[in-house]
């Protein structure tokens, strides 16, 4: 009997991918189709550009046709993970050295970016290691492959993978990139900078003078187009990222965020300090600044800028932006690394704390979204329940805590 049940499920995964098969292809040519004609695109390119094309199940976050989406169990992600292995050395010396080989051999174009764009070469640099390794990364996906499974099957962006399809299409229809070369990551992202397909349109630019935008082989369009991107974004020229810095316990750990903002020398009044004892710059001191502790009581905190914010444009991840501003200082200034300590933090599955994030809202709390992510609105929303609670504030959720807070 056990043979034959073995034998059955054999012949039913594929009957099933058969099955999802034809409904894609169904989705194709009746729902997507007359929205990309409408946006301009032709038979030809649609054709070419899902020739061949099924849907890839082996991607993460999915929900079958009939099923009901749910908070995904586990993190696939590392920026939205435990913080210590994203910091590990071996991941950040790359960065940092290839960023500094970089900075030499591209002085002249990260000069003539930065007067441009008014974003420092170190900061474009981070960006282009992080995300592909300085192009050393294969880009191994078809594009629309990637972004047409998500868009028929993704469990919670299924519009705005829509969106990046047709941007996508919209790519190819304007010769800007063959259907061929269209390869990305498996998020659908593309080129070295790894923009998504709105993004290259909006943001990517030509900067070494070929009359291509090129994001895919090309050094200086590639760097320009990072930096474009940070700028359409809001960078402010002149300002730093943040800088790193202790907190007393008389200060809460709830005051973070970026809509909870005061002056940098405001914050200092309250007894928030840069580590190592160098004082903030008189420029930045004037300026606003806002408290940022990713893993709340248990982890480096921080005084940041706008800036930092823009690179969580980039990922919305704090900790991808944390990362980019530590090797952008470690590029231009030599390796060091945080001060404080990341605790053992992340081991919760994001269900767990979805389920804390209902709790919580059901109680009234702000925790910004239920997504199974402990974002600034969620960590600060467990601060101020801790202390309505009379417990020590620790601004993050454990095992312990998801339990109490039900």
């Amino acid at each position: 009997m056990l043979q034959a049940a073995s034998v059955l499920l054999v012949l039913a995964a594929p009957a099933s991918a058969a099955k999802v098969d034809g409904q894609f292809r169904a989705w194709l040519q009746t729902d997507l189709w007359p929205d990309a004609e409408a946006r301009g695109i032709s038979r030809k390119t649609f054709n070419q550009a899902f020739d061949g094309v099924k849907p890839n199940l082996k991607l993460p976050d999915l929900v079958m046709p009939g099923e009901k989406p749910s908070t995904p169990k586990v993190q696939h992600q590392a920026e939205f993970g435990s913080p210590g292995p994203y910091f590990a050395e071996k991941t950040l010396a790359p960065v940092a050295t290839g960023g500094r080989a970089r900075a030499g051999r591209y002085a002249s174009t990260l000069a003539r970016i930065e007067q441009r764009y008014g974003v420092p070469g170190g900061i474009v640099l981070a960006v282009w290691g992080r995300e592909t390794g300085y192009g050393a990364a294969r880009l191994r996906y078809d594009a629309f492959e990637v972004l047409g499974t998500r868009a028929f099957l993704s469990a919670t962006k299924r519009d705005m993978y829509r969106t990046e399809l047709i941007a996508a299409l919209e790519i190819v229809q304007k010769g800007l990139e063959p259907v061929g070369a269209m390869k990305s990551s498996w998020a659908g992202a593309l080129g070295q900078p790894q923009f998504m397909p709105t993004s290259f349109l909006k943001h990517a630019v030509d900067f070494d003078g070929d009359g291509r935008v090129d994001i895919w082989d090309s050094v200086p369009d590639t760097l320009a187009s990072i930096a474009n991107y940070l700028a359409d974004y809001g960078w402010v020229r002149g300002r730093d990222w943040g800088f790193e810095v202790t907190v007393p316990d008389s200060v809460s750990c709830a005051l973070e965020g970026p809509d909870r903002g005061r002056k940098i020398a405001d914050w200092g009044k309250l007894g928030i300090a840069r580590v190592g004892g160098k004082p903030f710059p008189a420029s930045e001191a004037k300026a606003e600044g806002y408290l940022m502790m990713p893993a709340g009581r248990h982890g480096p905190a921080f005084i940041v800028t706008p800036n930092f914010y823009v690179l969580k444009e980039y990922n919305t991840s704090d900790l991808y932006a944390l990362f980019i501003g530590l090797s952008a200082d470690r590029i231009a200034h030599g390796d060091r690394r945080f001060s404080g300590e990341w605790g053992a933090v992340g081991g919760l599955y994001r269900s767990d704390i979805a389920a804390m994030q209902r709790a919580l809202e059901k109680k009234g709390y702000d925790v910004g979204s239920v997504d199974g992510l402990p974002g600034f609105r969620t960590r600060r929303s467990i601060g101020e329940w801790q202390q309505k609670n009379g417990r020590a504030a620790t601004c993050f959720p454990d095992e312990k805590l998801v339990k109490a807070v039900k």
